[in-house]
């Protein structure tokens, strides 16, 4: 199994203990919250590299 996947597994699972513990709305604010708040503190030129990786994957 791709570290990948392992990433994806644990994230859903994350999710639904989230969704089973919290009430949803505070469950998709954390969903939501955390990665916006880690993209946020990446310096722009950190910024600018993930854009660009990113891109690069949607255009294969």
């Amino acid at each position: 199994m791709s570290t990948q996947a392992k990433v994806a597994i644990g994230g859903v699972a994350v999710g639904v203990l989230l969704l089973w513990l919290l009430p949803f709305w505070a469950a998709v604010l954390v969903m939501v919250g955390i990665p916006a708040v880690a993209y946020l503190t990446l310096e722009p030129s950190q910024r600018r590299r993930l854009r660009r990786a990113s891109r690069k994957q949607l255009d294969r």
